[in-house]
């Protein structure tokens, strides 16, 4: 009768309402609002109207980065035509050229430099605010030892990246115009040489602590997850084995609640992926075209010779190049983490 009592008490015990924890993402910045979709049922088509935004968004960075580079299509033109009078001299025209890019280009790069500062900071801001609900859902599941080493790792090297970029990259950039522009109005060979090293700087910087972070993160998600995995199953056997009468039911029990801990983290991981994505693509387009139209116009312009301006023409694409390069290895960074919290234990 005592066994029978027992049982009828834990039972009533079991049966009174409970609240879950909850884990939602954090709202999307500003930046991020107008690529969004409100409730995407799934991650695909939540993706689908990402890029349909980002197409519509195409026309005004593409009205944008013509103009400028019809204006260094015309200059180079022009420029061609002074080369080939009579008693030109090629320094003097080579010098005018230079300076003629550099006002055309300086205030265009320079608004992009700022627009992908302001990218990387706001998706290291967002990633401060969606990790640490990531952290709670996968400790919630049980992995407890995952979600601590991933989280400490994702907030050491976004706070690496983001400092390196902030204060090391962009000044290297701005550097390597100021060499470019310089060595294009010269021609000296010295110049043109640590030009070259503060790219392959900037560009191993990036890519140096983007290969130590997938390293960590591959290392820390097979260590973490084995224990974390091992744990769980101790836990249960002990539940199992401990409890007496009900032992099995509250160990099914576990496993159910962790089930739908799964659950709700994968929902929030999805938007916190698509909100990654809403707020690096607007940036992303509008450098990305600004770049690729400036390869085209250096291609263009180097049939009409001027060498030097054409070469400087091809530093500033260079330039965007790299704050494509700093503005994707930031939301890299995030939807790699945020996909292996996703994942889980096990």
């Amino acid at each position: 009768m005592k066994k029978v009592l027992l049982t009828i008490i834990i039972i009533l015990l079991l049966a009174v309402p409970v609240s879950a924890m909850e884990f939602t993402a954090p709202p999307v910045p500003e930046a991020g609002a107008d690529f969004l979709p409100d409730e995407p049922e799934t991650f695909a088509q939540g993706l689908w109207m990402i890029v349909r935004e980002a197409v519509d968004y195409l026309q005004p960075s593409l009205a944008e980065a013509a103009g400028v580079c019809m204006c260094l299509i015309a200059a180079i033109m022009l420029l061609s035509l002074a080369q080939s009078l009579p008693g030109a001299s090629e320094r003097i025209t080579n010098l005018i050229g230079t300076l003629t890019v550099a006002v055309l280009m300086l205030q265009p790069a320079s608004a992009l430099i700022s627009l992908g500062v302001q990218t990387v900071t706001e998706l290291s801001e967002y990633g401060k605010l969606l990790l640490p609900v990531m952290t709670a859902a996968v400790a919630a599941q049980g992995g407890a030892v995952t979600s601590a080493a991933l989280y400490t790792g994702t907030v050491l090297f976004d706070a690496l990246l983001s400092s390196a970029i902030s204060q090391i990259i962009v000044p290297m950039v701005y550097v390597f115009l100021a060499l470019s522009i310089a060595n294009s109005a010269v021609g000296e060979g010295m110049l043109g040489k640590l030009r070259d090293f503060i790219k392959w700087l900037m560009t191993w910087s990036l890519k140096i602590i983007l290969y130590i972070f997938t390293g960590y993160i591959s290392i820390t998600g097979v260590v973490s997850g084995t224990a974390d995995a091992a744990a769980i199953k101790a836990a249960k056997l002990t539940i199992s084995g401990m409890v007496p009468v009900v032992g099995s039911i509250l160990s099914d029990a576990s496993e159910t609640i962790l089930v739908s801990a799964g659950v709700m983290k994968s929902a929030v991981g999805v938007y916190g992926l698509l909100a990654v994505l809403a707020v690096w693509i607007g940036p992303f387009v509008r450098i990305g075209v600004q770049y690729i139209l400036l390869k085209v116009t250096g291609a263009v312009c180097g049939v009409f010779g001027a060498k030097q301006p054409v070469s400087l023409i091809l530093d500033f694409t260079k330039a965007m190049g790299m704050l494509l390069a700093m503005t994707s290895a930031v939301c890299l960074l995030l939807l790699i983490s945020t996909v292996c919290l996703m994942k889980g234990v096990g």
